[in-house]
């Protein structure tokens, strides 16, 4: 079974339909939406080929209609790009993301996944990278082969006391530096992350017909071109819980 992983869309249907990967299941971990410039047909993208999906922090956001204030980095985006997403949905689009469930455990394969978008202790808030010690605590007591997260936008496989802890990274809003569209392969219990360029100059150039903010659409137009943590701005502070 080959089982395609993505996460953290974010309203970049560009990058979304550059991958072209062949599978037999899709999995979802959320944040479908905010900051990109094309939520609808991001969220009618995963209907149709998301097999499962979980709840991010922002879909949340969104369906809830979740104020956020911030006057620097990723919370300053979400608080411009949050009512234009809302803006540009459905009221189904909308009740879709507020149906998600914030966690799913799924067998798949012979192989017990999790399916969470941040942490198992807190599903679309916590905030944890690639280490192993972290982690150990976080997976105490799970009787899982796979655990599958998303929410840090960081690409990254890691084996802890015999669970597999996968995070695609993001499809839509890379923040290592690299603009390519990141997601992961799930393939006889085999993990490959994967990268795959995509036209960024037709998100950028869609955001002319979103977002009307001259700083916000300068930071997106710097994420999408591969700089955001490394480049000119930075949000070291407000990662944790914009992710």
């Amino acid at each position: 079974m080959r089982i395609l992983v993505v996460s953290d869309i974010h309203g970049n249907r560009a990058a979304l339909e550059a991958i072209r990967e062949p599978f037999d299941v899709c999995l979802c971990l959320g944040d479908i939406v905010d900051y990109g410039p094309e939520p609808g047909p991001c969220i009618d993208w995963v209907q149709r080929n998301a097999t499962h999906c979980v709840r991010g922090n922002h879909d949340h956001g969104v369906a809830q209609n979740v104020e956020v204030r911030g006057a620097s980095g990723f919370r300053y985006l979400t608080a411009v790009t949050r009512p234009l997403s809302i803006s540009q949905l459905t009221s189904d689009q909308r009740g879709y993301l507020a149906n998600l469930p914030t966690s799913r455990m799924l067998t798949l394969d012979g192989k017990r996944f999790l399916m969470v978008h941040a942490t198992p202790r807190d599903p679309m808030d916590e905030y944890a990278l690639a280490e192993a010690v972290e982690w150990a605590g976080l997976l105490k007591g799970l009787k899982v082969d796979f655990v599958l997260v998303g929410h840090t936008h960081q690409l990254y496989s890691l084996v802890v006391d015999g669970i597999t802890v996968v995070n695609p990274g993001s499809v839509g809003l890379t923040r290592n530096g690299d603009p390519r569209a990141t997601y992961a392969i799930i393939e006889d219990g085999e993990v490959t992350l994967k990268h795959v360029d995509y036209p960024i100059s037709q998100t950028i150039s869609a955001l002319d017909g979103f977002v009307k903010d001259p700083q916000a659409k300068w930071m997106l137009t710097d994420l999408y071109q591969g700089n955001g943590l490394v480049g000119r701005w930075t949000a070291e502070n407000t990662i944790s819980s914009e992710g």
